[in-house]
């Protein structure tokens, strides 16, 4: 095939993405008013399953101090008059995309795979369901912890007894989208490490090596993709990523003799 022929094949596979997470976007947005209380705003109310994990293990520890017991009730408010219409397009269209994220892997496998040879062609197809794996680990890690820890904590946090808390409807929307897509793409980080071991470009030794950098990255990383920029939102969210750069590590090649 010509590149012209290629970029054609690749432009209907954009189509065909395209319409599903259209279809996709369609049906969220008829479900949201149901999604939107049962689990966009479930990490506002004190029985969200990760609080009631936190309170059973500070009874069986013996701990009921502010962390493990505290009361975790948000309420959010709106102030502009067009912001729930607009969110209930946004969020729908979102969803979406974390949905459709494996028909999209299929996609790349399909236009892919005419250009691997046979010994290839398995361990491609390895990475990319490892790689649709980790994304659902890391939006799952996301909804379940990294974002109930910062909404909790952020929520509570007070600079003055004269200064009343108020989240906004548009605040907390841009934090919860951003925190769960961000942390699914992270998760991809060992499945990179992998590759380009893979591929010969790294190796286990040179990951060890350079693990402070890394270290020193992966914060900066973090400060980035955090919507707030405070310090414990930074540590939940480097801390799984340094997880991962370890995992990274046990996943590469180690060096080949020379």
């Amino acid at each position: 095939m010509t590149f012209w022929e290629h970029l054609d094949v690749f432009r209907r596979s954009l189509l065909r993405v395209a319409a599903v997470w259209a279809l996709l976007a369609a049906v969220f947005f008829a479900a949201m008013p149901w999604l939107f209380d049962a689990v966009v705003l479930a990490p506002c109310h004190h029985d969200f399953v990760f609080y009631s994990f936190l309170r059973k293990i500070g009874g069986v520890l013996g701990l009921q101090g502010s962390f493990f017991g505290q009361h975790s009730d948000v309420k959010l408010i709106n102030i502009n008059l067009a912001a729930p219409f607009f969110i209930h397009i946004s969020t729908a269209f979102w969803m979406s995309v974390v949905a459709s994220a494996p028909y999209f892997i299929y996609e790349l496998w399909r236009f892919v795979e005419p250009a691997l040879y046979p010994d290839e062609k398995k361990p491609a197809r390895r990475a990319l369901g490892l790689g649709a794996l980790m994304f659902y680990v890391g939006v799952l890690a996301g909804y379940f912890i990294v974002y109930p820890l910062t909404l909790r904590f952020l929520a509570t946090y007070e600079l003055s007894a004269q200064v009343e808390n108020q989240i906004s409807l548009n605040s907390y929307i841009d934090s919860f989208m951003m925190l769960v897509l961000a942390m699914g793409l992270v998760f991809e980080l060992p499945l990179l490490v992998w590759l380009l071991s893979a591929m010969g470009v790294i190796d286990r030794a040179l990951l060890r090596k350079y693990r402070r950098h890394a270290v020193v990255a992966i914060f900066i990383l973090a400060a980035v993709i955090t919507p707030t920029g405070d310090p414990f939102t930074l540590a939940v969210v480097a801390a799984p990523l340094c997880l991962l750069y370890e995992l990274g590590i046990l996943l590469a090649r180690k060096r080949r003799p020379a």
